[in-house]
Formats: C-alpha cells, sequence, structure tokens
C-alpha cells in the first residue's frame, strides 16, 4: 500500500511539470534540456546515496526524502522559472531517497524465491497510483490552482515517511549510524559493473525506465501541440496505467514462459508501437491511440519489475548495490531527455517516438542473456 501511495505522489505533478516548463520555456527542445540537466542532480545523489547511509542512517535518508519533496512542491508551485528549476532538482534528490530506503527494505524482507511474485503484486499496487495520479494532478491544477497537486504530493510522502518511520519498516542495523570509515563510491560501483548479471538488470531497467521517461514529458507536450488540450494529457497520462493493472497475470504468465520470453516480447511489442506513432503523428487521436498500445506492451516489462537485481544480488551489499542499481532511473532521465533535445534541435517531435522506439527494439537482443532459470 506505501508503494501505491508514494506511486500517486510522484505522478500526481507528473503532467502538470513539462506542461508548466512548455510554458514558461516555450518549446520542446527547452524543456528537454531542462529536465536533461536536473538529471545530474540524481546521478549524482545516486552515487553518494551508500556514503550518505552510512554518515546518517536510513531513518534519516527516509526524513530527508520527505523534507525535500515537500521543499520541491512549494517551489514548483510557485509558476516561476528558476523556483520550478530548482524545486525540480528537490524533487529528485527526494524520492531517490526514498526509494533506496525502499528497496533496500523489500531485499531484506522478501525471500528471493518469492521476488517474481512479489515484484508483480507491487507493480500493480503502483498502477493504482498512476491510474488516478495524472488526471488528478491536470484536474487540480485547473480547478483549484497550480500549487494544488504539488501540496497534495508532499502532504503524502510526508505521511508515507512519517509512518514507516513510526512502523519500524527502516529498522534495521543497516538503518543505524554506521562508525568507521565510509564506503568509497569508486569502490562499489567498479564491483558492480564487474558483475555481468547486476549490468543486464541495470541496461534493461534503464530502457523500461527511459522509455516511461519518454512518455510522461512528451506525451503531454505532444497532446497540447497537437491540439488536444492540458486535461487530455493527463487523461491520456492516467490510462496509460491501466494496462499495469494486468501485471499479476504477466507475472503468473512469466513464471510460465519465464521472464526471458516475457521481456523479449514485452520490449519488442513496445518499441514498434513507439515507432508507430511517428508514422501516423499528424491524426493526433491515432498517435496516442499507439501511445496506449505502448504502455499496454509495457506493462510485460513491468511485470517482471526489478526482479533480475534482487535475484542477482549479494545479501551482504544490498545498500551499496541498489544505490547503483536505482541510477537507472536517473540515467534514464538524464540520457532521454538529452538524446531527445539533439534530435529536437534537428527534427521535430516525432524523431523522440522514433529514437525511443528503435531503443526497446535493440534491448530487446539483451533479453537473450536472461537466465534460463528466471
Amino acid at each position: 500500500m506505501m508503494q501505491c501511495v508514494l506511486a500517486l505522489c510522484w505522478v500526481l505533478p507528473s503532467a502538470v511539470i513539462p506542461i508548466e516548463a512548455l510554458a514558461l520555456l516555450g518549446s520542446a527542445l527547452n524543456v528537454s534540456i531542462l529536465f536533461f540537466g536536473v538529471s545530474f542532480v540524481g546521478v549524482g545523489g545516486a552515487f553518494v546515496m551508500p556514503w550518505l547511509v552510512h554518515l546518517a542512517g536510513r531513518r534519516s535518508i527516509f526524513a530527508i526524502g520527505g523534507v525535500c519533496v515537500a521543499v520541491s512542491s512549494v517551489l514548483m508551485s510557485l509558476g516561476m522559472m528558476l523556483p520550478l528549476i530548482v524545486g525540480l532538482a528537490f524533487r529528485v534528490f527526494g524520492y531517490l531517497c526514498v526509494d533506496v530506503a525502499f528497496e533496500v527494505a523489500i531485499m531484506e524482507r522478501i525471500p528471493r524465491r518469492a521476488l517474481a511474485r512479489f515484484e508483480p503484486a507491487r507493480m500493480f499496487f503502483m498502477a493504482i497510483g498512476f491510474l488516478v495520479g495524472p488526471w488528478l494532478g491536470i484536474r487540480l491544477s485547473l480547478d483549484v490552482g497550480l500549487w494544488s497537486p504539488f501540496a497534495l504530493s508532499a502532504v503524502l510522502t510526508l505521511a508515507v515517511c512519517a509512518y514507516a518511520l513510526r512502523a519500524g519498516f527502516s529498522d534495521h542495523p543497516a538503518g543505524t549510524v554506521f562508525r568507521g570509515r565510509p564506503p568509497s563510491p569508486l569502490r562499489f560501483v567498479v564491483r558492480f559493473v564487474r558483475q555481468p548479471r547486476l549490468r543486464l538488470a541495470w541496461l534493461l531497467a534503464f530502457g523500461r525506465s527511459g522509455w516511461w521517461t519518454m512518455f510522461f514529458i512528451y506525451t503531454p507536450i505532444y497532446c497540447v501541440q497537437s491540439g488536444l488540450g492540458e486535461e487530455l494529457a493527463g487523461i491520456v497520462l492516467s490510462a496509460g496505467a491501466i494496462p499495469m493493472l494486468l501485471v499479476p497475470l504477466w507475472g503468473r504468465l512469466g513464471g510460465r514462459i519465464g521472464l526471458r520470453a516475457l521481456l523479449a516480447v514485452g520490449y519488442l511489442a513496445t518499441g514498434c508501437a513507439t515507432v508507430a506513432v511517428a508514422a501516423v503523428s499528424d491524426v493526433a487521436w491515432l498517435g496516442i491511440a499507439l501511445l496506449l498500445v505502448g504502455t499496454a506492451c509495457a506493462s510485460l516489462i513491468d511485470a517482471a519489475g526489478n526482479t533480475l537485481f534482487f535475484r542477482a544480488v549479494h545479501p551482504h551489499e544490498r545498500t551499496e548495490m541498489a544505490s547503483v542499481f536505482t541510477t537507472y532511473r536517473e540515467a534514464a532521465q538524464l540520457g532521454a531527455p538529452g538524446v531527445f533535445a539533439a534530435l529536437l534541435s534537428v527534427f521535430a517531435l516525432p524523431a523522440v517516438f522514433v529514437a525511443s522506439g528503435a531503443s526497446m527494439v535493440l534491448l530487446t537482443y539483451l533479453t537473450r542473456y536472461i537466465p534460463r532459470r528466471y
């Protein structure tokens, strides 16, 4: 349930932010540059997270994350360019703190053999938050004010963090303040890179996150530029979460045919549907329909969640490896807008869909390296 609420917190302003950025910055290219720059905060934060956990403890990281999200909400609700930029940076770092703490707590509490069943259930509850959040955020911003989705997101995030701390969700030896020399970020990054299964899990998660980054940033822009309006942008983002309700079904299917086959189909189908959006982009409703087909195909990928990482990581280095692994999200939020900014400096918006879809098709090849026993 906490994952459901956290997902809702994350996506409440998800449609509002790119639309507000487009209004302030004037073009999809400038929005891409904004998200590209802010993502450096996430990548840098992910690499120093084990060091921060070592010094402050996981309970403090939970609290820091909640405070950062609250600060970001205040800044982004002001409707001005500089506060938006700074607020986005706080938002990225705040959710990174909360996410790392949750990932480690999950690995401590769920047996490895149960992860393949647990992840689809977790993704299902997250889908509930994704289903409601984008539309609700747009509706609140239009009916109540720009500040309202940010305020609700901050209040809910603080409530979840407070509940997690009170319920002892973060209580573990890893959640205490460590003594002695902090771990070297370079050492555990090298350790991560030397493990092929961890590299594979990171690359596939990076591709999945990159696609969703594209969807949440450029779908609202596509809707606005096509004349479909802001409210429809929120509806489309919410509708894109509907197929995620099927992840328990896909999880059972993966148990029968194996994660390798499930992910191969998911990456290939998502890529083909996304490339097709560019071919029909002049017909906005058809383009939106194909984007929603892409979300249905991506739900096959989401059914696996982070199972590949959970099963590959060694128990004694969960915190260190989790901090490196979670950089896939920050790297996707950095790399995708960066590539798209370069494309948009030369081509029109449909080039984004071509590049995103082609990358998913290419990642299909990597699924052949997933162990058959998964």
